[in-house]
């Protein structure tokens, strides 16, 4: 496994902690803390779901999505990302109206099977769109999360729990 994001988010929750010491917290090695910030060996899923209970790294979780599913947003730190909470806001926005016009523009009264092959392109492009704006959305959401010292777990647990109660899940 070569080095990722998860591997420097997982050496930034150390926090300061040494290796030993996050590694008798973990119940695990020392020998295995080493490894998994090398990017030895994958961190397994009991260990990062502990780490995000005791860090509340929303950093973390980005990378743990993508480095277990290769899905969902990765954390923008390129030469061309700013992440001042204005200029996350301005972006969120921009993404979130290509997105409403994409929407708008494409008819979904068709079974999406029977599209043809012009509309196919904009489908696509409507998809592109939303992960876009999904990508602008949470990365609000981290760095106001970041800013505040709100919690980034309590925030998707209160929605879990909303969408349990108006009955969307179980």
């Amino acid at each position: 496994m070569s080095k990722s994001k998860l591997t420097q988010s997982f050496k930034e929750v150390r926090n300061g902690l040494t290796q030993e010491q996050l590694a008798m917290e973990l119940n695990v090695s020392r020998e295995s803390i080493s490894k998994y910030e090398n990017g030895h060996v994958r961190i397994p899923a009991d260990i990062t779901n502990i780490l995000m209970a005791k860090a509340d790294s929303p950093r973390l979780a980005f990378a743990i999505r993508n480095e277990y599913t290769k899905t969902g947003p990765i954390w923008l730190d390129g030469p061309n990302a700013d992440l001042h909470r204005s200029s996350v806001r301005e972006k969120a926005l921009e993404e979130i109206a290509e997105l409403v016009k994409c929407l708008t523009e494409f008819s979904f009264a068709k079974p999406l099977k029977n599209l043809s092959e012009w509309e196919k392109p904009k489908l696509h492009h409507l998809l592109e769109e939303a992960v876009e704006a999904i990508t602008g959305l949470e990365h609000l959401l981290v760095v106001v999360c970041e800013e505040t010292g709100i919690s980034y777990t309590d925030v998707w647990q209160n929605h879990h729990t909303q969408l349990r109660a108006k009955g969307y899940v179980q």
